[in-house]
């Protein structure tokens, strides 16, 4: 049988308008398309409906399917700058829903994204990656939130204007960052620690009162790169009933040498220690796709209806419809705007 599916991170939405940001963006940023492989053909990668890169309607095929659909800020851009690339992002996106009327739609609320799932059909649900253009502007988070951003992270990998990832260890929450922070939880925008340094990640947890989400962040107890949650840290999103998205990038999943591709067990074993960790009812996914290098079992979306026979077999009916959608569902309808 196959599952509906709930993914809480991909790149998509950055990748298909990247070649359409203005010249001056473009330049900032040193490239004229996103992904690796896409200047050679460009014309490939521009269309929801079908191209190139890991998810399309095409992919999806008969699956239902909500998507958060990321717009990932580069570290590059002034908090200015980031205002202008999410703009444009956002009307892409915009723009290529509209095209495909029918099979692609959008969910500004928590509450629409159900009722919304249908076969063959992608729900679109906006969300933030290193949301810097709040450092702009704070009076952009109830704006955003209001026009359907349900969720949005402080940092990429940089230190920035309002939090750090993980290449500034020893940097924490900037005092901005501390009021984004503060009104991100007065209007109820889910805030994802994904790319937070493990700094971040505490004053987060000591400064919040509501559940978060780490969108797309594996074991680092299975898998020790410093992108991955802590069992701590883990442990501290279970207690609040927040949400863990399994990420496909084949560099958090195991530690192999880089010619060696990581396998469904692989994957498994993060699974598998987080069940060990009490985790049944906050797993989901958060393939990042579009942003990453995929493993040969789950390369693009068109192999989710085969993935999720594996992971039937290995994990039952129950759990694999929690991690595919169910826990991620309940979690937005529990606490999203």
């Amino acid at each position: 049988m196959t599952y509906p599916v709930f993914d809480l991170h991909c790149d998509t939405a950055d990748r298909l308008a990247w070649q359409t940001l203005p010249a001056a963006l473009r330049e900032q940023l040193g490239s004229d398309t996103y992904g690796p492989g896409d200047e050679a053909e460009p014309e490939r990668i521009r269309e929801l409906a079908e191209n190139r890169g890991h998810l399309s309607l095409r992919a999806i095929g008969d699956l239902s399917w909500a998507q958060c659909f990321a717009c990932y800020i580069p570290d590059e851009l002034t908090p200015e700058q980031a205002c202008a690339f999410y703009r444009h992002v956002r009307a892409y996106l915009d723009g290529e829903l509209a095209r495909n009327d029918g099979r692609a739609t959008e969910a500004r609320r928590a509450q629409d994204i159900r009722p919304r799932l249908a076969p063959g059909r992608i729900v679109a649900v906006r969300t933030i990656e290193n949301a810097t253009l709040f450092a702009h502007d704070l009076s952009l988070i109830e704006e955003l939130a209001c026009s359907g951003v349900l969720m949005a992270s402080l940092s990429w990998n940089a230190p920035g204007p309002l939090a750090s990832g993980h290449d500034a260890p020893e940097r924490g929450l900037t005092p901005l960052g501390r009021a984004a922070l503060a009104e991100m939880e007065r209007v109820h925008m889910i805030v994802d620690v994904s790319h937070l340094n493990d700094r971040c990640f505490d004053e987060v947890a000591a400064l919040t009162e509501r559940p978060f989400v780490a969108s797309h962040s594996n074991s680092r107890a299975v898998c020790g790169h410093r992108r991955n949650l802590t069992d701590a840290q883990f442990g501290e999103i279970r207690d609040r009933g927040g949400l863990v998205g399994l990420n496909f990038a084949d560099i958090f999943l195991g530690d192999r040498a880089p010619d060696i591709k990581p396998t469904f067990d692989d994957i498994s074993r993060h699974i598998d220690h987080w069940l060990e960790l009490g985790g049944e009812h906050i797993i989901a996914l958060g393939s990042d796709f579009d942003g990453c290098d995929t493993p040969p079992v789950i390369e693009t979306a068109a192999q989710m209806p085969a993935f999720q026979q594996r992971l039937e077999k290995r994990f039952g009916e129950r759990v694999t419809a929690r991690l595919c959608s169910e826990n991620a569902l309940a979690f937005f309808e529990r606490w999203g705007r």
